[in-house]
């Protein structure tokens, strides 16, 4: 599918690939953007032109947002642009990272500082930083479509996952108001849980310790289920190894599975939904329940974008068409305000200039560099890294990232904060009855 504007920028109905080259060819048209790619009639405007009713449904996500268009046309609905939005990984441990290194310096050059912890309020709806940057970023690429095409409504998978039932299916009435503690203390609901014995030797009548089951430094939480018992010396013969690594998979498999990515989407589900409202156009809502029952009933694989597709009560019986491609749209940002870099004890190294841009380039850039000579020989398209020195780092689609001097590239279209790259959908059908929600 390819985006296609009028004379004035304004979107109209996206047009094949076949159907944008003859355009080009025939001198009708010209490119606008080369990713997601864009071209802009030179002989039509929108007054003028008929628009048939677009639709995107998003299946929201903690790392990956399933986003799809449909147009309901004279035949039938087809689905003109499948998607995913890939978030962006790592800004809490960014934000840890400089708030060790403010605290660093503050302790360093002043004998006493008083505390400040307790004097700032956060305002009300407030989010962490993790979680305003996958609803920013949502949104964001909400109204890049919006801009090229155009929408007249938006579905949205409205999720809301029941923790406790997750952990426990059979919960019911005032088994809400009981944790999993009640009654017990800590160390003695594990004593009960495990026996009053160490879970990797059996030894008994021994000091044991509160030991996790998956390591804190690898991504280990200290829920309940999380935690077991062990004697001294298995503790530390283990380390930082799961139970599994260290030789016992069946203490591996009684912890219970993170909920983490749940909270996320618990916490941002409103905050979602009032920004898409805010667009003005009508929202329709839908049930996880509802966009499994409507994918099974296509008999379409478990993936994020055939979900997006199944969103709300607005998907029909039957599609008589699917794109051979899914647009794949990852933000990466626009890179970090950190000019300080440290080792691994917090002290610094080196120093970053504050200047971005180098002999015309910027990272982040869609470049194209012409290397007449040596191992990279040839013609290469890709996402820029750019040094002060000049040299121009080049990652490809296909693997290959050569390196070559400024002089040797040109820009093909400035970077945005994101990369945009494509993928073959799966067209493996009959397999969703079996597949899990």
């Amino acid at each position: 599918m390819v985006f296609v504007l009028d004379q004035h920028k304004k979107p109209l109905m996206p047009c094949s690939e076949k159907r944008a080259r003859l355009l080009l060819e025939r001198g009708r048209a010209r490119v606008v953007r080369i990713a997601p790619f864009t071209i802009r009639l030179m002989d039509r405007l929108q007054e003028h032109s008929v628009l048939q009713a677009l639709r995107v449904k998003l299946d929201p996500g903690s790392k990956t947002t399933g986003v799809a268009i449909t147009l309901d046309g004279a035949h039938g609905t087809k689905a003109i642009f499948l998607g995913e939005i890939v978030h962006k990984p790592g800004i809490k441990a960014r934000l840890d990272t400089r708030r060790s290194l403010r605290h660093g310096r503050r302790y360093r050059k002043t004998r006493y500082r008083p505390a400040r912890f307790l004097n700032r309020r956060r305002p009300k709806g407030w989010l962490a930083p993790s979680l305003e940057a996958r609803v920013d970023q949502t949104r964001h690429a909400i109204d890049k479509i919006r801009a090229h095409t155009p929408i007249i409504a938006i579905s949205v998978e409205h999720v809301r996952f029941d923790t406790q039932k997750l952990e426990n299916p059979e919960i019911a009435g005032v088994e809400y108001q009981q944790g999993t503690l009640l009654g017990y203390e800590v160390r003695e609901y594990l004593l009960e849980k495990w026996g009053r014995a160490c879970v990797y030797c059996g030894a008994t009548k021994v000091p044991l310790q509160v030991e996790h089951i998956i390591p804190k430094r690898r991504g280990g939480s200290n829920r309940i289920s999380n935690l077991t018992l062990a004697c001294e010396p298995c503790n530390l013969t283990k380390g930082t190894q799961t139970a599994a690594e260290f030789g016992h998979p069946d203490v591996q498999a009684q912890a219970r599975k993170p909920l983490q990515d749940a909270a996320f989407m618990n916490a941002t589900r409103w905050r979602l939904y009032e920004q898409l409202k805010a667009t003005g156009l009508p929202l329709e809502g839908g049930s996880g329940g509802r966009t499994k029952m409507h994918r099974i009933q296509h008999e379409l694989p478990k993936e994020h974008y055939y979900d997006a597709l199944c969103v709300g009560k607005s998907t029909p019986e039957a599609f008589i068409d699917f794109p051979v491609y899914v647009q794949i749209w990852s933000a990466k940002g626009r890179g970090h305000r950190q000019r300080c870099r440290t080792d691994r004890y917090g002290f610094p190294t080196r120093h970053l200039s504050r200047q971005k841009q180098h002999f015309g380039f910027h990272t982040g850039d869609f470049v194209q560099a012409v290397i007449s000579h040596g191992k990279y020989t040839g013609t290469w398209t890709g996402r820029a890294t750019v040094k002060a020195s000049g040299q121009i780092h080049i990652v490809t689609t296909t693997g290959v990232h050569p390196t070559t001097s400024h002089r040797h590239g040109r820009v093909l279209q400035r970077g945005n904060g994101w990369v945009y790259t494509q993928k073959l959908s799966n067209q493996e059908r009959g397999q969703a009855a079996s597949s899990p929600a």
